[in-house]
C-alpha cells in the first residue's frame, strides 16, 4: 500500500515521516547486520513473481493510496523464507508498487517513507508469527499467520492513515475507518491464500508457487471491477444528491425572495459552517450534509404564517409555538428527498441548545448532531451581524462576543472556540465569495400575445374601451360616496346611543356595509385580560367565551403593541386555551386598537373571515378612519354602564343596594307567581355593631361590614340574592326555600358572624338578628314582605335580649 502526499508537506507530517523513517532504518539494521545472504533459487523465483504482481493494484476510494496483491507473497515469504529474505522481498515489491503504473512520479521522501513503513510492518508481523508459544496446537501455524496478517494490516494502514491525515489536515479516525472498510477483508483472504499455497508446496514443492499467479490475477480483476462499480455508484449517488440540492436550493431562493433582507444570510451561513467543519475535522459525508442543511435549514418556515415570520419585535407564546414547528416540518420535507447523507437530523436539531433547553426534542450536549451544533452557532453570529427591518445590525466583533458568552449554555464550546479564532477569516472569505442572487422583476411586461387561446370574455357590443374606463372611474366615485355616506350615518347613529350593547350592535350593522366579515368581536380590556363584550356571526359562541391575556392572540398583540394587524390567523385567539377541541374555521382577521396611547387602550375591534387573506390595506384605512369615532362611542357607553352600576351598587361592600334589591325582588315575585314557587326573605341586622364603631372606630366597622358581606355571599346559592339595605342591615332572597331551610340558614349565618366578630375585635361583640318572611304566606308584594321580615327581625332581637330561642315568624 502507498500514500501520495501533497507537494507541500506540513511540518507535523515531516516530523512524523522523519520519526518513522528512523525507526524503519533501525529495524532494518537490526535485521540485516548479522544476516549472511545465500539467495537460493526459491527466493529468486518468489521475488520475481512478487515484482510481477506489484502492478496488480487498485486505488482505494476516499484516500490517496492503493493496494496490491503482492501482499500474499510477503505472507508466503514469512512461511517459506527467513525474516531478512521476507523483508527484502517486501521492500522490492513495495518499490515496484510505488513506481509501476503511477500517474505521478513519486519523490524520494515518498519512496523512503513507503520502504520504512513496509519494514516496520513486516518486522511486526514476523515477530508475531515467530512466537510459537501463542498457539501450540496443530493448527497453531495458521492461527499465528492470521494474527500476523491482522498486525500487518493494522501497522501498515495506521501508518499511512496518520501521514495522510497530517498532510491533508483530515481526521485520522475517518481515514483509517475508510481503509478498514475497503481492505481488511482482502488482508484476511491473503492469509488464507498464503496458507493454502504453503500447504501445497509442502506436498508438491516450491515450484507450485507459479500456479498462484493466475489465481491472484483473477482476484485482482474481481476486486478491481468491484471497486470500480462501487465508485460508479458513489459518483451516481453524489450526482443525484447534487441535483436534489440544486433543486431545493432553487426553491429556498424563491422563498427567500419574499424577504430580501435574509437572502445573503443563508449563503454566508453556509460558508461559515463549512469552514468551522473543516477545522473540527468532520468527515466527507458530514461536510456534505452540513452544506445542504446550511442552505435549507429554514425551509420549514413554509408552514409558518407570514405575519409571524415578518413580525417586528418579540413573539407571543402562541406565535412561538407555531414558529417552532419549522424545524420538524423542514426535516420532514428533506426526508422525502432521499439525500445519501443525514441532512434532515441537522435541520430538525438546529435550534437545540447545549444545555438541553432548545427545541423540538430537548437534546443536550453531544446528543445534538455536530452539524446542527455548528449551524446554530454560525447562524446566530451572522443573524446578529446582519441588518433587519426591525433592528440595526450589530458590529461583527460585538455579535461574536455575544455568541461566545453563550458557550456551554446555547452553543458547543468547541464550535465557539473555532469561531472565536477564525471568524474574521471566515468573514473575509464570505465577502469575497460571489453571491447568487435571484432577480425577480415584479414590473415585467410581456408585449407579445394578442389574446388567450380561449379568447377574451364577451362584453356588451356597445361598450368601447373608453366607456369601460369611464365606467371604472364612475364605480370608484360611487364607492367613495357610499363610504362617506355610511360613515356619516354611523357617526349620527352612535351619537344617540349610550348603552354598550346597543352601541356595538350599531357599529356591526353599519360596518358590514364597508368591510365584509363573517364574525365581529369587540374585546374590552379588564386589567390584563380582554373580555368579549359584543360578538356576532360565525363562531360567535366560541369567541364569546374567551378571555384573552394582553399580549396573546391577535387581539392581545394589538392591545399590547397599540398597532393594527391585517390578515392574522384567527386560530391564535384560541391558542392560549391549549384545548384541541376549541378551534375556528375562520382563516383571516383584521384588528385595530380602540383608544389611544395618551388616553389608554380600552380594547380592540376585530373582524374575522372564513377566506384566507381576505383583508387589504384599504380595509385597514377604513377602520382607522372610523376608529376614533367608535372608540369615543364605546368609552361613553362604558362610562354610562359604570355609572349605572355605581347607582345600583353599594360602594363599601360591592353588594346591590336597596334600589336594586326592590327591583330584583319585584321581578322575582312575578316569576314566583307565574311558576307557583315559594320565596323567603331574610332581613338581617348586626347586633353590637354600634359598640364596634364606638370602641374600635369606623374603619374597623367598615371592615366588619365588608367581612359580613363576604360571609353572606359565600354561604348562599347562585340563585340567592344578597343586598345591603343600608347601615348594618342586609337582605337575602332565597327562591324556592321553605321555613325550615330559612331557619337553618339563619342559624348558620348567625354563628359565622359571631366568629367573625371575635376574630376582628377579639371579643364576643357581634351577632346577627334575622327576621323571616315567606311568599305568599306573609305577603304577595315586595313592600309587604320587607316590612314583615323587618318586624320579625326586631321580634327576634327582643327575644335574644331576653335569652329566648330564635323562632320563625
Amino acid at each position: 500500500m502507498d500514500g501520495r502526499e501533497k507537494p507541500r508537506i506540513p511540518i507535523p507530517a515531516r516530523i512524523y515521516i522523519t520519526i518513522l523513517v528512523l525507526a524503519g532504518f533501525s529495524v532494518a539494521w537490526n535485521c540485516f547486520h548479522t544476516w549472511t545472504p545465500e539467495l537460493p533459487l526459491r527466493f529468486v523465483v518468489y521475488v520475481v513473481i512478487a515484482l510481477a504482481s506489484s502492478g496488480m493494484k487498485v486505488a482505494l476510494p476516499g484516500v490517496n493510496g492503493n493496494i496490491s496483491v503482492n501482499y500474499v507473497f510477503t505472507l508466503l515469504a514469512l512461511l517459506e523464507l527467513s525474516v531478512p529474505e521476507a523483508l527484502i522481498l517486501a521492500l522490492l515489491s513495495a518499490g515496484a508498487q510505488t513506481f509501476w503504473r503511477s500517474r505521478n512520479h513519486p519523490g524520494l521522501i515518498h519512496l523512503v517513507f513507503n520502504l520504512a513503513c513496509i519494514t516496520l510492518t513486516v518486522r511486526a508481523a514476523a515477530a508475531v508469527y515467530e512466537r510459537h508459544w501463542l498457539f501450540g496446537a496443530a493448527a497453531g501455524e495458521f492461527l499465528r499467520l492470521t494474527v500476523a496478517g491482522v498486525v500487518y494490516f493494522v501497522v501498515n494502514t495506521l501508518s499511512v492513515s496518520i501521514v495522510i491525515a497530517l498532510t491533508e489536515e483530515r481526521g485520522i479516525k475517518s481515514i483509517w475507518k475508510g481503509l478498514f472498510d475497503w481492505s481488511f477483508a482482502y488482508y484476511l483472504v491473503g492469509v488464507s491464500l498464503a496458507e493454502m499455497v504453503h500447504t501445497s508446496i509442502e506436498r508438491m514443492g516450491w515450484a507450485f508457487t507459479i500456479a498462484l499467479v493466475p489465481l491472484l490475477y483473477l482476484i485482482y480483476r474481481s476486486y478491481n471491477i468491484y471497486l470500480s462499480r462501487l465508485q460508479q455508484e458513489k459518483v451516481h449517488a453524489e450526482s443525484v444528491a447534487a441535483l436534489h440540492l440544486r433543486t431545493i436550493e432553487a426553491l429556498a431562493m424563491a422563498i427567500e425572495a419574499k424577504d430580501e433582507c435574509t437572502h445573503k444570510h443563508l449563503r454566508r451561513v453556509q460558508i461559515y459552517a463549512l469552514k468551522v467543519a473543516e477545522h473540527l475535522g468532520l468527515s466527507s459525508e458530514e461536510m456534505q450534509a452540513l452544506q445542504a442543511a446550511s442552505i435549507l435549514h429554514d425551509i420549514g418556515k413554509l408552514a409558518v404564517p407570514d405575519y409571524i415570520i415578518s413580525k417586528p419585535g418579540k413573539l407571543t407564546p402562541e406565535e412561538f409555538e407555531k414558529m417552532k414547528i419549522h424545524t420538524v416540518v423542514g426535516a420532514s420535507i428533506l426526508e422525502q428527498v432521499g439525500f445519501p447523507y443525514a441532512v434532515a437530523p441537522i435541520v430538525r436539531s438546529h435550534h437545540e441548545k447545549w444545555d438541553g433547553t432548545g427545541y423540538p426534542d430537548g437534546l443536550k450536549g453531544a446528543q445534538i448532531p455536530i452539524g446542527a451544533r455548528i449551524l446554530s452557532a454560525v447562524d446566530c453570529v451572522d443573524a446578529l451581524a446582519s441588518e433587519r427591518q426591525y433592528r440595526r445590525a450589530m458590529p461583527l466583533d460585538d455579535a461574536m462576543d455575544y455568541v461566545a458568552s453563550l458557550s456551554e449554555r446555547s452553543f458547543d464550546p468547541k464550535v465557539i472556540d473555532v469561531l472565536k479564532q477564525h471568524y474574521r477569516e471566515f468573514e473575509e472569505l464570505a465577502e469575497q465569495t460571489p453571491q447568487r442572487e435571484p432577480h425577480l422583476d415584479r414590473n415585467l411586461v410581456v408585449s407579445r400575445g394578442e389574446a388567450p387561446d380561449a379568447g377574451f370574455e364577451k362584453s356588451d357590443a356597445n361598450t368601447a374601451e373608453p366607456s369601460a374606463a369611464e365606467g371604472m372611474y364612475l364605480t370608484s366615485i360611487a364607492a367613495a360616496r357610499q363610504e362617506v355616506q355610511t360613515l356619516l350615518e354611523l357617526t349620527h347613529a352612535l351619537s344617540g346611543s349610550l348603552r354598550l350593547q346597543e352601541t356595538l350592535s350599531i357599529v356591526a350593522e353599519r360596518l358590514k356595509q364597508l368591510i365584509p366579515f363573517d364574525c365581529i368581536a369587540v374585546y374590552i380590556r379588564e386589567g390584563d385580560v380582554l373580555e368579549p363584550r359584543y360578538v356576532n356571526g360565525e363562531g360567535s359562541r366560541t369567541f364569546a367565551t374567551l378571555k384573552i391575556p394582553v399580549g396573546q392572540g391577535l387581539s392581545g398583540w394589538v392591545v399590547e403593541n397599540v398597532r393594527p394587524i391585517v390578515n392574522g390567523n384567527p386560530s391564535v385567539e384560541l391558542a392560549h386555551l391549549n384545548d384541541p377541541g376549541r378551534f375556528s374555521l375562520l382563516q383571516s382577521a383584521i384588528a385595530v386598537p380602540l383608544g389611544d396611547k395618551a388616553g389608554g387602550i380600552i380594547g380592540t375591534l376585530t373582524l374575522y373571515r372564513s377566506e384566507p387573506d381576505a383583508y387589504n390595506k384599504d380595509h385597514l384605512r377604513v377602520l382607522l378612519a372610523i376608529n376614533e369615532k367608535i372608540s369615543r362611542a364605546v368609552e361613553s357607553a362604558l362610562r354610562f354602564q359604570q355609572a349605572e352600576h355605581q347607582a345600583s351598587t353599594d360602594a363599601l361592600t360591592g353588594l346591590p343596594n336597596a334600589r336594586s334589591l326592590l327591583l330584583h325582588l319585584r321581578e322575582e315575585l312575578e316569576q314566583c307567581a307565574l311558576n307557583g314557587r315559594k320565596l323567603v326573605v331574610l332581613f338581617c341586622d348586626l347586633d353590637g355593631f354600634k359598640q364596634v364603631n364606638d370602641r374600635w372606630g369606623h374603619l374597623t366597622g367598615n371592615d366588619v361590614l365588608r367581612h359580613v358581606a363576604r360571609i353572606m355571599r359565600t354561604n348562599c346559592r347562585d340563585s340567592d340574592y344578597v343586598a345591603r339595605m343600608g347601615g348594618d342591615e342586609f337582605v337575602i332572597l332565597l327562591p324556592g326555600a321553605g321555613p325550615d331551610e330559612a331557619l337553618r340558614r339563619a342559624a348558620t349565618l348567625d354563628e359565622l358572624v359571631r366568629r367573625a366578630g371575635k376574630e376582628i375585635c377579639g371579643e364576643d361583640t357581634l351577632a346577627l338578628s334575622i327576621g323571616i318572611a315567606s311568599f305568599p304566606d306573609d305577603g304577595t308584594d315586595a313592600d309587604a314582605l320587607i316590612s314583615h321580615a323587618d318586624t320579625d327581625m326586631y321580634r327576634t332581637k327582643r327575644h335574644r335580649k331576653r335569652g329566648l330561642t330564635l323562632v320563625a315568624g
